[in-house]
C-alpha cells in the first residue's frame, strides 16, 4: 500500500470507471509490443471491464484518495475464456495501471492482494496469460516464463502473449 493511493474490492457500479482505466492503460502501453493495425482489432475487446470479475469479491481496484482510479487487476478460480476450475490453482485476470502512474507499485499491491486473497482460500498457484508488455512485471513479481502462446480475444483476433506461473504455497 502506499499514501498516495488504496486497493479496495471492486464492485458492480464500477463498471464505467474500470473501463475508462482500461481505454486510458491499454491502447498506450500495449503500442510498444504490437503492431497498430493488430491493436485496432484487439483494443476493443479488452478494454471492456467484466461484470463477473467486478462482482467476484476477487477483483481489486487502485484508487487516490481524491477516488482517481489508477490501477485493477485480479484474480478467479476460472480459467480464462473455458470457464474450467482446477483445484488449487488461480488465474491472474486483467491487470492494468494507468500510464501517468506506472512504476509507482500499484500493480505490485494489486499483485500481493491476490497473493495474499489466493492463499487464505487455498490456492497452490496463479497463472497469468500475459500480454508481451506486462512479461517483466510478472516475472519481477515471482512469476516462472512458462512459454509463449496466444491469447485468443475473438474467433478472428489474437495476441501473442506468454504463460506464466508463480507457486504461492510452498
Amino acid at each position: 500500500m502506499s499514501a498516495q493511493f488504496s486497493v479496495r474490492v471492486a464492485e458492480p457500479g464500477d463498471f464505467a470507471a474500470v473501463g475508462a482505466l482500461l481505454e486510458a492503460s491499454y491502447p498506450k502501453l500495449f503500442a510498444e509490443a504490437y503492431e497498430p493495425g493488430l491493436l485496432a482489432r484487439a483494443l476493443p475487446l479488452v478494454t471492456k471491464a467484466n461484470p463477473r470479475l467486478l462482482a467476484s469479491g476477487a477483483f481489486y481496484l487502485a484508487e487516490t484518495a481524491t477516488g482517481q482510479l489508477v490501477g485493477c487487476g485480479g484474480w478467479s478460480k476460472e480459467r480464462p475464456g473455458s470457464g474450467e476450475i482446477k483445484e488449487g490453482e488461480g488465474h491472474v485476470r486483467h491487470f492494468a495501471t494507468h500510464p501517468e502512474w506506472i512504476r509507482r507499485g500499484i500493480g505490485s499491491a494489486l499483485l500481493s492482494r491476490c497473493f495474499r486473497d489466493a492463499e487464505a482460500q487455498g490456492i497452490g498457484s496463479l497463472t497469468c496469460y500475459s500480454s508481451l508488455v506486462a512479461v517483466a512485471f510478472y516475472r519481477a513479481s515471482g512469476f516462472a516464463d512458462i512459454g509463449p502462446m496466444t491469447l485468443d480475444l475473438a474467433p478472428d483476433v489474437s495476441i501473442p502473449g506468454r504463460l506464466m506461473r508463480c507457486d504461492l504455497l510452498a
